[in-house]
């Protein structure tokens, strides 16, 4: 399967990207508080915000492991229905309002860091309070630029299924164009789960913005449902985006 661009548009390039890092990346991510409907929101029981401070504490635990560079804890701000094509094609859909992310040196120290106490203590307290638990090894293989988690700011993981990885990669590089054109998007990691076929790639990243601010510049354009929506569907790949605010 080739890659086909419906649309083109010479104000999306394909995005100026850098070489990936050589971290590796722990990805725990679970669904706590199940949508009630089609409702975006999520619920924030006491329940919840005491399995997130858990988790920070657990995360910061982990984060002195001498493998370990970073471990941040995320809660959902908006967790989108599924698509028509996202329930079609995806084996696990993505509804996962909390998530935490582990980088370690590389992407063997991942290996290594995912059997320690640390991160089993993280898993076994998420599993303990979420009907789905998802557990994978990452590898970067599309970086526009490092994330930073140092700070509030709007983030994203997009979870994507796809029919043909190479070209779901490929297609990224033009989607990550439109972002950059149409929200400033400038800083972005591309997941590639290592030994888990649920998801063909996770991406990565975070805006300096509102909510609603982000929705608008993203809705509010027709070229979004014409070229990225368009896109995707052509190249027979879907998205589970998701957005959350550090914990």
């Amino acid at each position: 399967m080739n890659l086909t661009i419906v649309h083109p548009d010479p104000r999306y390039p394909r995005a100026a990207l850098i070489e990936p890092p050589a971290t590796g990346y722990l990805l725990l991510a679970a669904v706590v508080a199940p949508a009630i409907g089609r409702t975006p929101l999520r619920r924030r029981s006491p329940r919840k915000t005491a399995l997130l401070a858990e988790l920070k504490t657990l995360a910061a635990g982990a984060a002195r492991l001498p493998e370990v560079t970073r471990a941040t804890v995320y809660r959902s701000a908006l967790v989108p229905p599924l698509s028509a094509d996202a329930r079609r094609m995806a084996s696990r859909p993505a509804q996962y309002d909390v998530v935490v992310l582990i980088e370690t040196t590389t992407g063997d120290a991942a290996a290594a860091v995912a059997g320690r106490p640390e991160v089993g203590r993280l898993r076994d307290a998420m599993t303990a309070e979420s009907s789905d638990v998802f557990v994978t090894r990452a590898r970067c293989v599309r970086a526009l630029a490092d994330v930073d988690k140092s700070r509030p700011g709007l983030f994203l993981f997009n979870f994507f299924v796809a029919r043909d990885r190479e070209v779901a990669l490929e297609l990224w590089d033009y989607l990550a164009g439109w972002y950059a054109a149409e929200t400033g998007l400038d800083n972005s990691t591309l997941l590639s789960p290592v030994g888990s076929d649920d998801y063909t790639c996770i991406n990565h990243a975070r805006w300096d913005m509102s909510l609603p601010a982000f929705a608008a510049r993203q809705f509010g354009k027709r070229s979004f449902f014409r070229y990225v929506l368009g896109n995707m569907r052509v190249n027979g790949t879907a998205a589970m985006p998701i957005l959350y605010r550090l914990a």
